[in-house]
């Protein structure tokens, strides 16, 4: 071999050589023996000194529900006095809007002012108040008798108080049948009557009555205790000169304690008007100053007997021993500053 042929050949090796090297081999997987991978490392970038505002979430405030008053304060709204004066709600626990007016056949009458109910309730639930729509009244006597004694009317007229307590998002509703008798067929069918519509009542709606003391009273028998949420005894309009004097209010709780009627059940009745001639609590403030604070005094000529701050004060203070709260007639009788009797009770309820 010629040196040139030699050299030409190491060449060609040394270029073999090379690319055995370079040659990238194939990894041929046998069964049953693991193959290792290849890790691939994980480039971690680096931390800038410019730091990166995160967007922070809106938290949205929690709704929390009032919490309900354990004495009751129970205020009459009468439609005929128009709308009720939305500072005197954060005193209230309940408001009884007066009347519905029953027929003897069992329906019922429209209100005359549905907007007034309306804006009520819708006020008046947003500081946890209830509404409830109170039947009948003075006067409506025959026609709670004729109603209530037959199954039919019976049915009418529960049917239609249960649709109105519906119709205007109602919390309950309260009977005023002045009076059933003592003895008679009245005392029943009241009885049956409380029974039907608390039958048809949805659970969560309240059941009430008025209710007055002593003879008047006779005629509600005890079955009723059961069926009614509470009671609200009409410690007004009683005998003598003074018709809500205190000692009446210890008579009257007095008298349905011994009738049975549970404590939580007990709910004092107190009046915002005076006797004679039923002159509101506000005017007799107006014409003097002094009466806030008295239970009697000179209204044109004429003696007028009524309850001041002091009186009821303590009429709170009673109710709250022995029963489990107040009714007012009415609270558009009140007054609105510092004589209000509303706030007095507040302030004694607490």
């Amino acid at each position: 071999m010629t040196l040139n042929r030699f050299s030409a050949v190491c060449g060609l090796l040394i270029l073999l050589l090379a690319s055995c090297t370079t040659m990238t081999p194939t990894v041929t997987s046998t069964p049953g023996v693991a193959v290792t991978p290849t890790v691939v490392p994980t480039l971690t970038p680096i931390a800038t000194a410019t730091a990166t505002a995160r967007a922070q979430p809106t938290v949205l405030p929690t709704m929390t529900s009032m919490p309900e008053k354990s004495f009751r304060i129970i205020g009459y709204a009468a439609e005929w006095e128009g709308q009720i004066n939305p500072a005197q709600l954060p005193y209230l626990t309940h408001v009884n809007y007066a009347f519905l007016l029953p027929n003897a056949d069992g329906s019922v009458n429209d209100i005359a002012n549905p907007w007034i109910l309306e804006d009520l309730v819708a006020q008046a639930h947003a500081q946890n108040v209830k509404v409830l729509i109170s039947i009948g009244g003075w006067g409506l006597d025959q026609e709670f008798k004729q109603l209530a004694v037959l199954p039919a009317s019976r049915q009418r007229f529960v049917q239609a108080v249960v649709d109105f307590v519906q119709q205007y998002r109602l919390d309950g509703a309260d009977v005023d049948w002045e009076y059933p008798e003592a003895n008679r067929p009245s005392a029943d069918d009241f009885t049956t009557l409380l029974r039907e519509l608390r039958a048809q009542l949805p659970p969560d709606k309240l059941l009430t009555a008025a209710v007055a003391v002593g003879e008047n009273a006779d005629g509600v028998q005890p079955a009723v205790f059961d069926l009614v949420d509470f009671l609200n005894i009409m410690a007004y309009d009683g005998p003598g000169q003074h018709h809500s004097s205190y000692e009446f209010a210890e008579e009257a709780l007095t008298y349905w304690q011994q009738r049975g009627l549970s404590q939580n059940k007990t709910v004092l009745g107190v009046p915002f008007y005076s006797r004679p001639g039923e002159a509101p609590y506000r005017k007799l403030v107006a014409a003097n100053p002094a009466a806030a604070q008295a239970d009697e005094i000179d209204y044109y000529g004429m003696t007028a007997y009524y309850n001041g701050l002091p009186t009821m004060q303590k009429k709170t203070a009673l109710a709250k021993r022995l029963g489990a709260g107040l009714m007012i007639w009415t609270i558009a009788s009140d007054t609105l500053d510092e004589t209000s009797l509303l706030k007095a009770i507040d302030r004694a309820a607490q």
